[in-house]
C-alpha cells in the first residue's frame, strides 16, 4: 500500500470526523510509520482489518475534502499571501498607485 502524504494533511483537518479506529490506524500508519502488522498488534485486530480501516478512512477524508475543500482553500490563500509578501518586499514600483492596485487585487482574491 503506497503512502500518500497528503493524507496526513487531510487527517489533521478532518480527522475528528472519522471513527476512532480509523483515525488511530491512519495516524499510526502515516505519522508514526508503523507497519500494518505493528498497528494490528497495537489495536488488537487483524492486519487485513487495519488495512480496511485505513482504506475506509482515506476514502472518507478524500470525500470530505471534495465536498468541503478546506485544504484546497488553505493552499490558495497561502499562495496569495506569499504573493502579497513578495510584493511588499519589492520596492521597484514607479508609482504608489500601481503598488496599491496590485495589493488590492490580491487581497480581493483572498
Amino acid at each position: 500500500m503506497a503512502k500518500d502524504l497528503n493524507v496526513t494533511i487531510l487527517l489533521d483537518v478532518y480527522g475528528q470526523l472519522l471513527t476512532e479506529k480509523q483515525r488511530n490506524a491512519i495516524d499510526m500508519y502515516y505519522n508514526e510509520d508503523l507497519s500494518l502488522s505493528e498497528i494490528a498488534d497495537v489495536i488488537d485486530i487483524s492486519r487485513q482489518g487495519v488495512r480496511e480501516s485505513i482504506k475506509q478512512g482515506e476514502k472518507h477524508l478524500t470525500n470530505y475534502e471534495e465536498k468541503l475543500g478546506i485544504v484546497e482553500r488553505f493552499h490558495n490563500i497561502s499562495s496569495k499571501l506569499e504573493k502579497l509578501n513578495a510584493l511588499l518586499e519589492n520596492t521597484d514600483f514607479d508609482g504608489k498607485d500601481e503598488f496599491y492596485g496590485l495589493i488590492d487585487e490580491i487581497s480581493k482574491e483572498i
